[in-house]
């Protein structure tokens, strides 16, 4: 979207996540968020959710959801009033349970809306730390629903070790599950739609008939390997989202991909993101989201910086 001459620009708007409470979550969150109360652990922090607020400026108050009818075109891509994608910081103290997600045309054919194709950028893991990701080898539908009658669907899902900066890739379909022992970035199609095939005995609904009708035994969901970039890391490209890693320099770093709205991830103490219009401050661990404007940003100062755009 080029940019056009004398028109006002919307520039950056910087969002205030929402908690929400999951029992598989933890009571001590890392420093850069408000600590949950006691006996109400924190499992997601919900970084670009409809429901979040801009925290000041002219927009100061207004939700994101609000925005994005306001200016499709800037936030949605045009093709729609509703915001595209889904960014979350995760805290899993116990295992989450095993589940499935559908695909854009398995959701849309239930009246559902968007399916979701998730990735998930890990921040940090102790050692041991793995997720699941599918099924060890070929497996029916009938023999998941025993295994999960039974209590012995682990010992039938593939396990990946995982480290700090790994970028696993999810596609819709692939059953799953994230371990304790580790903080990730996730960033998905904006969907909540889940489906549970096996809590690890907690006493939670599950949707063994709904997850199986939209499993897939065979998928392409596992470790992608970074690609050097002009400037930057590319983690992960898919048609719904791409991740990139950029190391903020005090001289700056061009991003491009002005006519793309973005959004930006500080870690470490946080960053600044500069303009012909001025700077704004990117808090760590809070999404900065960059309208398409055809404005040129670039980064300045010290630590990592995760981009995610539109593709």
């Amino acid at each position: 979207m080029a940019l056009q001459e004398g028109k006002k620009l919307i520039g950056p708007v910087s969002l205030r996540p929402i908690f929400s409470e999951r029992v598989w979550g933890v009571e001590t969150l890392p420093k850069w968020y408000a600590q949950p109360e006691a006996g109400k652990p924190v499992g997601e922090a919900w970084l670009t959710a409809e429901t979040c607020v801009v925290d000041a400026g002219e927009f100061a108050g207004v939700s994101l959801a609000e925005l994005t009818k306001r200016y499709p075109e800037a936030f949605a891509g045009g093709a729609t009033a509703e915001f595209p994608l889904l960014v979350k910081t995760l805290f899993p103290r116990e295992k989450l349970s095993v589940q499935v997600h559908p695909n854009d045309e398995q959701a849309g054919a239930l009246g559902l809306g968007r399916g979701k194709t998730e990735c998930w950028y890990v921040l940090s893991a102790e050692p041991g730390a793995e997720l699941a990701l599918g099924f060890r080898g070929e497996i029916t539908n009938e023999e998941i629903k025993a295994a999960i009658a039974d209590g012995t669907l682990e010992e039938k899902l593939r396990y990946l070790p995982v480290k700090a900066g790994d970028m696993v890739f999810v596609d819709a379909g692939t059953v799953h599950s994230i371990g304790p022992g580790m903080v990730v970035l996730e960033t998905q199609e904006y969907s909540d739609i889940t489906y549970r095939l096996y809590d690890f005995g907690r006493p939670r609904e599950l949707h063994v008939d709904a997850g199986l009708a939209v499993t897939r035994t065979s998928s392409s969901a596992g470790l992608v390997a970074p690609m050097a970039m002009g400037g930057f890391t590319r983690l992960v490209a898919s048609d719904y989202f791409v991740v990139d890693r950029f190391a903020a320099k005090n001289e700056g770093v061009a991003l491009g991909l002005s006519a793309k709205m973005q959004m930006l991830f500080a870690l470490g103490e946080g960053a600044a993101v500069e303009s012909a219009a001025g700077s704004v401050r990117l808090d760590p661990w809070r999404v900065v989201v960059l309208p398409a404007e055809g404005v040129e940003y670039a980064l300045r100062g010290v630590g990592e910086v995760i981009r995610i755009a539109q593709p």
